[in-house]
């Protein structure tokens, strides 16, 4: 299911710890599946569960509690937008709404040329930056103004 590549950093990831505890490298297989085939589908879960001797449910709900899993194709372009009220209260859901017009869609939504998907993000640790937007999970833009916004989207298209 997975390339010999994912499969070797995954086992460099597992024996970070214990044997009897590599299920502790859950969290690191996830995000190596993921960078490699770009959403977690079940099949993909069931595969790591299987690397690490774990339970597929409980693989499952790791994958679904923390929101930097894709368990559903996104666009090339995850931006994900912390909305807590900290953020909020710091023009992060002005910032939102910006996205959402500019993008033309809402949240959990892909653009219909699949280049973004808007994601509502829970704390990112970095309140005193916002608005903070998350890109693909790996990097994180703070103090982002309208103008900072249009700027990343317009880079984001040329890059693609």
């Amino acid at each position: 299911m997975l390339s010999e590549e994912s499969l070797k950093k995954i086992e460099r990831e597992i024996a970070k710890y214990p044997p009897d505890q590599k299920q502790s490298a859950v969290m690191a297989a996830l995000i190596i599946a993921q960078d490699e085939k770009g959403w977690l589908a079940t099949e993909t879960l069931d595969s790591v569960a299987q690397l690490l001797g774990m339970a597929p449910v409980a693989v499952y709900e790791v994958a679904t509690f923390y929101n930097m899993y894709n368990r559903a194709p996104t666009g090339r372009y995850k931006l994900t937008i912390c909305t807590c009220l900290p953020c909020g209260l710091q023009g992060s859901l002005d910032a939102a709404d910006h996205l959402k017009d500019r993008l033309g869609i809402g949240f959990n939504e892909t653009t219909p040329d699949g280049r973004f998907t808007l994601k509502e993000g829970e704390c990112m640790g970095a309140c005193a930056m916002a608005p903070v937007v998350l890109v693909n999970n790996k990097r994180m833009c703070d103090a982002m103004s309208k103008e900072r916004l249009d700027a990343l989207i317009d880079e984001l298209r040329e890059s693609a």
